[in-house]
């Protein structure tokens, strides 16, 4: 099939939709959004990553420092800030299997120093989040985070 019968396809699938799906697509994406947003604000009030999002069975990351991937249990200790001031930007958010998971794309942009690494003031990256929904809430599965051309991604890429 080629891109462009790929993309009428899909349009024309998409827009079959019942309206119930589109309804709990748009609560999802409001709620994905909304925890990216929260999830920022906490980390730029106590100076630490928030606890509890990441999925039980951890997550699998691309870091914006170009290493390889790595893997994030669950229970992770949080990190720890200087400084944070970041900001998502366009948050974008595709639900996959009906409210059970979800992947966004947004840009991060802003600053922040983490406690052990040197300070990043013009961060600004690329981020796409798979979300999957476990007890009742979001939690981060897998991420790839990668910068864009003029920003800064970090340095660190192992988690010790």
């Amino acid at each position: 099939m080629t891109p462009t019968r790929f993309l009428i396809t899909a349009t024309a699938l998409a827009l079959s939709l019942p309206t119930q799906v589109t309804a709990q697509a748009s609560q999802t994406t409001q709620e994905i959004r909304q925890l990216i947003r929260d999830g920022n604000a906490y980390v730029a009030e106590n100076l630490e990553d928030e606890p509890g999002v990441y999925s039980a069975d951890g997550s699998l990351e691309f870091w914006s420092s170009g290493g390889l991937m790595n893997r994030i249990p669950a229970d992770t200790p949080l990190g720890t800030y200087q400084s944070f001031s970041l900001t998502a930007k366009y948050i974008s958010v595709i639900e996959l299997a009906e409210g059970q998971v979800a992947v966004a794309q947004y840009y991060s942009e802003g600053s922040f120093h983490l406690d052990g690494q040197d300070p990043l003031s013009n961060y600004f990256t690329r981020v796409t989040q798979v979300f999957v929904r476990e007890d009742g809430g979001w939690k981060v599965r897998a991420a790839h985070y990668s910068p864009v051309m003029g920003g800064t991604g970090t340095n660190q890429t192992t988690l010790n």
